[in-house]
């Protein structure tokens, strides 16, 4: 039986230049893939700021790969 690690990003809006951009979604998808990483899912979340206490519109992309 196959096992799995995973791993999950917080990517803020900010960076990924204020709006959503796909060049810089798709730069992190392959930086990733790079190492071995396999999209899992992309969800839309609040994620923390920098700075404050509240949330900022963001995604959570989690990945993942076989244990070695």
């Amino acid at each position: 039986m196959q096992r799995y690690t995973y791993k999950v990003v917080e990517v803020r809006e900010k960076l990924l230049g204020g709006k959503m951009s796909g060049d810089k979604l798709e730069k992190l998808l392959n930086d990733h893939a790079e190492d071995g990483w396999q999209l899992k899912a992309i969800t839309s979340a609040e994620v923390k700021g920098r700075v404050g206490p509240g949330g900022v519109d963001g995604l959570l992309v989690t990945f993942e790969r076989p244990v070695q």
